[in-house]
């Protein structure tokens, strides 16, 4: 049986070898991710410090009602400019970032040492301007709490007697905790890799045969189909192990010798263990991936039918990887029985340089090995009817 299987494994990756271009594009898909990650941090950096960097610009409706105001702005190297006719209507445009309009209720309030309210105009909904308006609430609260200090010393009270509580704030986060918020579409790039490297060759390996005429007299020969689906897997899977460490490489290259966390002030780092980690959480989704392939790939009637659903497969497993990004899960065992979610929460905890538990390390290799197995049986039966020669 073994020899069987490796006979028909070398014919498949022989004839994968053959087809340059697609060997090219197997091996190129893999490091989007990574040049995804440089030319994201790249554009992120550049605009932080470009906004953090450059004077601030800030128009201001009313100066006249606050002139000390409008002089400490100046003070903190702020560009005071002439606000725009309808300020709401220049902000929702975009021609400006945020505009202070200072109302005429300004003075007699101010006076009467009351609350002076001041209108900041924004739109919250703009992220290029997050920064922008950041910078000027803080300059605003920085105003604010020098005249209430200076009020508080005319009526001979310490500004410090209204603070109630001094705040020390201790933050537990590692270096390599803060610098995974940033590297969280890592499990994305792992489960989309997974669930696609494989797909050409499954796909030429069985829909493509039988569009040649090649797969019927293939069949033929005294061998058991289990042995061709087999044989044809393990082609699959390997072309996909090839994949899943060139992706782990690719990143683990750029974090380590590009230096993407200088411009956002975040230490990042990818060490060997973190790699061999992550790649052996991700081992058990490849015989999923994999089995799920041949299903699809022994069902389709043809190659562009197949390459059609295989093209959307990715997709369902890979969507709670980019749901971490934004919304971090905190691990627990129900997640573990969920299929490659429980990959992706653990690929997530091996980032942060947290350690990762053995048990829900089992649980979720388990459950993915066991679903695995049984989408190889369905893929098995497939082959074993004779429909498999016209599809379906």
């Amino acid at each position: 049986m073994i020899e069987r299987i490796g006979i028909i494994l070398r014919k498949e990756l022989t004839d994968h070898l053959r087809d340059r271009r697609t060997v090219g594009t197997s091996l190129f898909y893999p490091l989007l991710g990574p040049l995804m990650l440089i030319l994201l941090f790249s554009v992120i950096g550049r605009v932080a410090a470009d906004r953090t960097e450059q004077q601030l610009r800030l128009p201001v409706a009313g100066g006249e009602h606050a002139p000390a105001l409008v002089e400490f702005l100046r003070q903190q190297n702020v560009l005071v400019l002439p606000a725009p006719a309808d300020p709401p209507a220049a902000v929702r445009a975009g021609d400006a970032e945020a505009v202070l309009v200072i109302p005429p209720t300004y003075p007699q309030a101010f006076r009467a040492a009351e609350p002076a309210t001041v209108q900041l105009v924004i739109d919250e909904s703009r992220q290029s301007a997050g920064v922008t308006i950041d910078r000027v609430r803080d300059v605003l609260r920085a105003y604010s709490g020098q005249i209430g200090a200076l009020r508080l010393l005319a009526r001979g009270v310490g500004p410090v007697a209204v603070q109630a509580l001094a705040i020390e704030e201790l933050d537990v986060a590692t270096a390599q905790s803060r610098a995974a918020i940033l590297l969280n579409l890592l499990p994305y790039f792992i489960v989309f890799t997974v669930f696609s490297s494989g797909a050409g060759l499954a796909v030429d390996s069985t829909a493509g045969e039988r569009e040649r005429g090649s797969l019927e007299p293939l069949l033929i020969n005294p061998v058991p189909r289990r042995d061709f689906v087999l044989a044809k897997l393990l082609a699959a899977l390997t072309v996909t192990l090839v994949a899943l460490i060139e992706t782990l490489l690719g990143f683990a290259l750029v974090v380590n010798l590009v230096p993407l966390g200088q411009a956002l002030g975040v230490q990042l780092s990818f060490s060997l263990a973190t790699g061999a980690i992550i790649f052996l959480l991700a081992l058990p989704m490849l015989l999923l991936g994999g089995a799920l392939q041949m299903i699809v790939a022994t069902y389709s009637r043809g190659p562009k039918e197949a390459s059609t659903y295989l093209q959307l497969i990715p997709l369902v497993p890979a969507l709670p990887g980019l749901l971490l990004a934004f919304t971090p899960v905190r691990p627990a065992l129900w997640n573990m029985l969920i299929p490659t979610f429980g990959q992706q929460l653990l690929i997530n905890q091996a980032m942060r340089g947290e350690s990762v538990h053995p048990a829900d390390v089992a649980l979720s290799a388990a459950v993915t090995l066991v679903l695995g197995a049984a989408l190889l049986l369905v893929a098995v039966w497939l082959y074993q009817r004779d429909t498999i020669v016209i599809g379906r």
